[in-house]
Protein backbone atom coordinates (compact mmCIF):
# COMPACT_ATOMS: atom_id res chain seq x y z
CA UNK A 1 0.00 0.00 0.00
CA UNK A 2 2.77 2.41 0.92
CA UNK A 3 5.43 1.45 -1.63
CA UNK A 4 6.02 -0.41 -4.85
CA UNK A 5 8.87 -2.60 -3.62
CA UNK A 6 8.44 -6.16 -2.43
CA UNK A 7 8.61 -6.21 1.37
CA UNK A 8 11.76 -7.98 2.50
CA UNK A 9 11.14 -8.84 6.13
CA UNK A 10 13.89 -10.27 8.35
CA UNK A 11 13.52 -13.81 9.59
CA UNK A 12 12.52 -12.71 13.05
CA UNK A 13 9.98 -10.79 15.07
CA UNK A 14 8.11 -8.09 13.07
CA UNK A 15 8.42 -5.93 16.20
CA UNK A 16 12.22 -5.71 16.03
CA UNK A 17 14.03 -2.71 14.56
CA UNK A 18 16.73 -1.67 12.13
CA UNK A 19 18.99 0.98 13.72
CA UNK A 20 20.62 3.59 11.50
CA UNK A 21 23.24 5.94 12.98
CA UNK A 22 24.05 9.23 11.28
CA UNK A 23 20.49 9.01 9.98
CA UNK A 24 20.01 12.65 8.94
CA UNK A 25 23.16 12.81 6.80
CA UNK A 26 23.13 12.07 3.08
CA UNK A 27 23.92 8.36 3.17
CA UNK A 28 22.18 7.82 6.51
CA UNK A 29 18.97 9.33 5.18
CA UNK A 30 19.22 7.16 2.06
CA UNK A 31 19.66 4.07 4.23
CA UNK A 32 16.67 5.03 6.37
CA UNK A 33 14.48 5.64 3.32
CA UNK A 34 15.55 2.33 1.76
CA UNK A 35 14.77 0.45 4.98
CA UNK A 36 11.38 2.13 5.36
CA UNK A 37 10.49 1.46 1.72
CA UNK A 38 10.98 -2.25 2.44
CA UNK A 39 8.55 -2.10 5.36
CA UNK A 40 11.16 -2.31 8.13
CA UNK A 41 10.64 -0.66 11.52
CA UNK A 42 13.36 1.89 12.27
CA UNK A 43 15.31 3.36 15.16
CA UNK A 44 17.17 6.48 14.05
CA UNK A 45 19.93 8.34 15.83
CA UNK A 46 21.99 11.45 15.02
CA UNK A 47 23.01 14.72 16.64
CA UNK A 48 20.07 17.00 15.81
CA UNK A 49 16.76 16.05 17.51
CA UNK A 50 14.73 18.37 15.29
CA UNK A 51 16.14 16.88 12.09
CA UNK A 52 15.53 13.38 13.45
CA UNK A 53 11.91 14.18 14.27
CA UNK A 54 11.31 15.60 10.81
CA UNK A 55 12.85 12.55 9.11
CA UNK A 56 10.97 10.11 11.34
CA UNK A 57 7.63 11.82 10.67
CA UNK A 58 8.19 11.81 6.91
CA UNK A 59 9.07 8.11 6.90
CA UNK A 60 6.02 7.21 8.98
CA UNK A 61 3.77 9.17 6.65
CA UNK A 62 5.29 7.87 3.43
CA UNK A 63 5.73 4.20 4.30
CA UNK A 64 3.53 3.45 7.31
CA UNK A 65 6.35 1.92 9.35
CA UNK A 66 7.14 2.40 13.02
CA UNK A 67 10.00 4.87 13.47
CA UNK A 68 11.64 5.66 16.80
CA UNK A 69 14.35 8.30 17.19
CA UNK A 70 16.80 9.49 19.81
CA UNK A 71 19.46 12.15 19.45
CA UNK A 72 22.96 11.06 20.47
CA UNK A 73 26.47 12.46 20.18
CA UNK A 74 28.33 9.28 19.28
CA UNK A 75 31.69 10.87 20.06
CA UNK A 76 30.74 10.93 23.76
CA UNK A 77 30.87 7.68 25.82
CA UNK A 78 28.26 8.98 28.26
CA UNK A 79 25.84 9.77 25.43
CA UNK A 80 26.30 6.30 23.96
CA UNK A 81 25.72 4.76 27.39
CA UNK A 82 22.49 6.75 27.76
CA UNK A 83 21.36 5.49 24.35
CA UNK A 84 21.86 1.87 25.41
CA UNK A 85 20.07 2.52 28.71
CA UNK A 86 17.13 3.89 26.71
CA UNK A 87 17.12 0.74 24.57
CA UNK A 88 17.16 -1.50 27.64
CA UNK A 89 14.49 0.46 29.50
CA UNK A 90 12.11 0.20 26.55
CA UNK A 91 12.75 -3.48 25.89
CA UNK A 92 13.78 -2.86 22.28
CA UNK A 93 15.22 -5.56 20.04
CA UNK A 94 17.15 -5.22 16.79
CA UNK A 95 17.91 -7.36 13.77
CA UNK A 96 19.91 -4.79 11.77
CA UNK A 97 22.51 -2.16 12.69
CA UNK A 98 23.73 0.27 10.02
CA UNK A 99 26.70 2.30 11.27
CA UNK A 100 26.78 5.31 8.96
CA UNK A 101 27.94 8.09 11.32
CA UNK A 102 31.40 9.32 10.38
CA UNK A 103 33.29 12.40 9.23
CA UNK A 104 36.57 13.83 8.02
CA UNK A 105 38.37 17.16 8.35
CA UNK A 106 40.23 17.42 5.08
CA UNK A 107 43.81 18.69 5.10
CA UNK A 108 47.42 17.72 5.88
CA UNK A 109 47.92 16.08 9.26
CA UNK A 110 50.30 18.78 10.54
CA UNK A 111 47.63 21.42 9.84
CA UNK A 112 44.89 19.59 11.75
CA UNK A 113 43.91 20.62 15.25
CA UNK A 114 44.08 18.05 18.03
CA UNK A 115 40.30 18.36 18.36
CA UNK A 116 39.78 17.45 14.72
CA UNK A 117 42.01 14.38 15.00
CA UNK A 118 40.30 13.21 18.19
CA UNK A 119 36.85 13.73 16.70
CA UNK A 120 37.65 11.55 13.68
CA UNK A 121 38.92 8.75 15.92
CA UNK A 122 36.09 9.06 18.43
CA UNK A 123 33.33 8.98 15.85
CA UNK A 124 34.69 6.78 13.05
CA UNK A 125 36.27 4.18 15.32
CA UNK A 126 35.15 4.44 18.95
CA UNK A 127 31.56 5.32 18.14
CA UNK A 128 31.18 2.50 15.61
CA UNK A 129 32.72 -0.15 17.85
CA UNK A 130 30.71 0.94 20.87
CA UNK A 131 27.47 0.86 18.89
CA UNK A 132 28.13 -2.75 17.90
CA UNK A 133 29.28 -3.83 21.36
CA UNK A 134 26.41 -2.04 23.08
CA UNK A 135 23.68 -3.30 20.74
CA UNK A 136 24.67 -6.97 20.49
CA UNK A 137 22.95 -7.85 23.80
CA UNK A 138 19.70 -6.45 22.36
CA UNK A 139 19.66 -8.37 19.08
CA UNK A 140 16.49 -10.20 18.16
CA UNK A 141 17.13 -13.86 19.10
CA UNK A 142 14.74 -15.07 16.40
CA UNK A 143 16.57 -13.32 13.54
CA UNK A 144 19.94 -13.28 11.86
CA UNK A 145 21.58 -10.16 13.25
CA UNK A 146 22.97 -8.04 10.39
CA UNK A 147 25.66 -5.40 10.89
CA UNK A 148 26.64 -2.90 8.20
CA UNK A 149 29.72 -0.76 8.82
CA UNK A 150 30.40 2.14 6.46
CA UNK A 151 34.08 2.36 5.61
CA UNK A 152 35.29 3.88 2.34
CA UNK A 153 37.23 3.14 -0.82
CA UNK A 154 39.92 5.07 1.07
CA UNK A 155 40.20 2.07 3.41
CA UNK A 156 42.28 0.28 0.78
CA UNK A 157 44.94 2.98 0.39
CA UNK A 158 47.09 5.23 2.60
CA UNK A 159 45.89 8.71 1.62
CA UNK A 160 47.94 11.88 2.05
CA UNK A 161 45.76 14.90 2.98
CA UNK A 162 43.20 12.44 4.41
CA UNK A 163 45.64 10.34 6.43
CA UNK A 164 43.66 9.99 9.68
CA UNK A 165 40.36 9.47 7.89
CA UNK A 166 41.72 6.80 5.54
CA UNK A 167 43.44 5.01 8.43
CA UNK A 168 40.23 5.06 10.47
CA UNK A 169 38.37 3.48 7.56
CA UNK A 170 41.11 0.88 7.12
CA UNK A 171 40.61 0.03 10.78
CA UNK A 172 36.88 -0.44 10.19
CA UNK A 173 37.52 -2.67 7.17
CA UNK A 174 39.92 -4.96 9.02
CA UNK A 175 37.81 -4.95 12.17
CA UNK A 176 34.64 -5.79 10.25
CA UNK A 177 36.23 -8.76 8.51
CA UNK A 178 37.62 -10.10 11.79
CA UNK A 179 34.36 -9.53 13.68
CA UNK A 180 32.49 -11.30 10.89
CA UNK A 181 34.34 -14.50 11.74
CA UNK A 182 33.87 -14.04 15.49
CA UNK A 183 30.11 -13.59 15.19
CA UNK A 184 29.49 -16.42 12.75
CA UNK A 185 28.57 -18.84 15.54
CA UNK A 186 26.11 -16.30 16.98
CA UNK A 187 24.08 -16.26 13.79
CA UNK A 188 25.25 -12.75 12.89
CA UNK A 189 26.79 -11.28 9.75
CA UNK A 190 28.99 -8.22 9.17
CA UNK A 191 29.05 -6.36 5.87
CA UNK A 192 31.46 -3.49 5.29
CA UNK A 193 30.58 -0.84 2.72
CA UNK A 194 33.50 0.80 0.88
CA UNK A 195 32.06 3.54 -1.38
CA UNK A 196 33.85 6.26 -3.28
CA UNK A 197 32.57 9.82 -3.20
CA UNK A 198 28.86 10.49 -2.82
CA UNK A 199 27.06 13.84 -3.22
CA UNK A 200 25.85 13.93 0.39
CA UNK A 201 26.61 17.54 1.35
CA UNK A 202 27.63 20.77 -0.42
CA UNK A 203 31.16 20.21 0.91
CA UNK A 204 31.28 16.69 -0.52
CA UNK A 205 29.94 17.89 -3.87
CA UNK A 206 32.66 20.56 -3.97
CA UNK A 207 35.30 17.97 -3.08
CA UNK A 208 34.08 15.71 -5.91
CA UNK A 209 34.20 18.64 -8.35
CA UNK A 210 37.80 19.39 -7.32
CA UNK A 211 38.72 15.85 -8.36
CA UNK A 212 37.69 16.59 -11.94
CA UNK A 213 36.72 13.77 -14.30
CA UNK A 214 37.86 11.02 -11.95
CA UNK A 215 35.70 12.42 -9.19
CA UNK A 216 32.67 12.42 -11.48
CA UNK A 217 33.31 8.89 -12.74
CA UNK A 218 33.65 7.36 -9.27
CA UNK A 219 30.71 9.17 -7.66
CA UNK A 220 27.65 7.07 -6.78
CA UNK A 221 24.07 8.05 -6.00
CA UNK A 222 23.30 7.51 -2.31
CA UNK A 223 20.00 5.77 -2.99
CA UNK A 224 21.65 3.24 -5.29
CA UNK A 225 24.41 2.65 -2.74
CA UNK A 226 21.87 2.10 0.04
CA UNK A 227 19.88 -0.38 -2.06
CA UNK A 228 22.95 -2.36 -3.11
CA UNK A 229 24.36 -2.40 0.42
CA UNK A 230 21.20 -3.65 2.12
CA UNK A 231 20.75 -6.36 -0.50
CA UNK A 232 24.33 -7.45 0.12
CA UNK A 233 23.79 -7.44 3.89
CA UNK A 234 20.73 -9.67 3.53
CA UNK A 235 22.88 -12.10 1.52
CA UNK A 236 25.56 -11.99 4.20
CA UNK A 237 28.20 -10.51 1.87
CA UNK A 238 31.48 -9.41 3.42
CA UNK A 239 32.52 -6.35 1.38
CA UNK A 240 30.53 -4.03 -0.89
CA UNK A 241 32.29 -1.69 -3.36
CA UNK A 242 29.54 0.05 -5.35
CA UNK A 243 30.29 0.87 -8.99
CA UNK A 244 32.22 -1.05 -11.64
CA UNK A 245 34.83 1.71 -11.99
CA UNK A 246 35.45 1.73 -8.25
CA UNK A 247 35.89 -2.04 -8.22
CA UNK A 248 38.33 -1.71 -11.11
CA UNK A 249 40.28 0.97 -9.25
CA UNK A 250 40.44 -1.28 -6.21
CA UNK A 251 41.80 -4.12 -8.35
CA UNK A 252 44.37 -1.89 -10.06
CA UNK A 253 45.48 -0.46 -6.74
CA UNK A 254 46.00 -3.93 -5.31
CA UNK A 255 48.36 -4.81 -8.18
CA UNK A 256 50.53 -1.69 -8.02
CA UNK A 257 53.29 -1.08 -5.44
CA UNK A 258 51.96 0.72 -2.37
CA UNK A 259 54.59 3.46 -2.71
CA UNK A 260 53.36 4.24 -6.23
CA UNK A 261 49.70 4.24 -5.17
CA UNK A 262 50.43 6.63 -2.30
CA UNK A 263 52.41 8.93 -4.58
CA UNK A 264 49.64 9.11 -7.19
CA UNK A 265 46.89 9.62 -4.61
CA UNK A 266 48.96 12.19 -2.78
CA UNK A 267 49.54 14.22 -5.94
CA UNK A 268 45.84 14.30 -6.74
CA UNK A 269 44.68 15.20 -3.24
CA UNK A 270 47.38 17.83 -2.71
CA UNK A 271 46.39 19.53 -5.94
CA UNK A 272 42.70 19.42 -5.02
CA UNK A 273 43.31 20.64 -1.49
CA UNK A 274 45.44 23.50 -2.75
CA UNK A 275 42.28 25.03 -4.22
CA UNK A 276 40.68 25.37 -0.77
CA UNK A 277 43.72 25.60 1.51
CA UNK A 278 42.39 28.64 3.33
CA UNK A 279 39.18 26.83 4.30
CA UNK A 280 38.33 24.10 6.80
CA UNK A 281 36.57 21.37 4.88
CA UNK A 282 34.35 19.07 6.89
CA UNK A 283 33.13 15.98 5.10
CA UNK A 284 30.25 14.07 6.62
CA UNK A 285 29.04 10.79 5.21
Amino acid sequence: MFNNKPLLYPQGSPASFALVSGATGGLGRAMAVECASRGWNLFLTDLDPAALSTLAASLRGAYGVKVLQRACDLTEPSARAALFQHVAANGLRFWLLVNVAGLDFEGPFCEQSSRHIRTIIRLNIEGTLDMIHGLLPYRDPTATFRIVNVASLAAFYPMPVKATYAASKRFLLDFSLALREELRDLGATVTVLCPAGMPTTPEMIAAIDRQGLMGQLTTMDTGAVANETLNAALRGSAVVIPGAINRLLRLAGSLAPVSLVVSVIGSRWKAAYGKVKAETVVERI
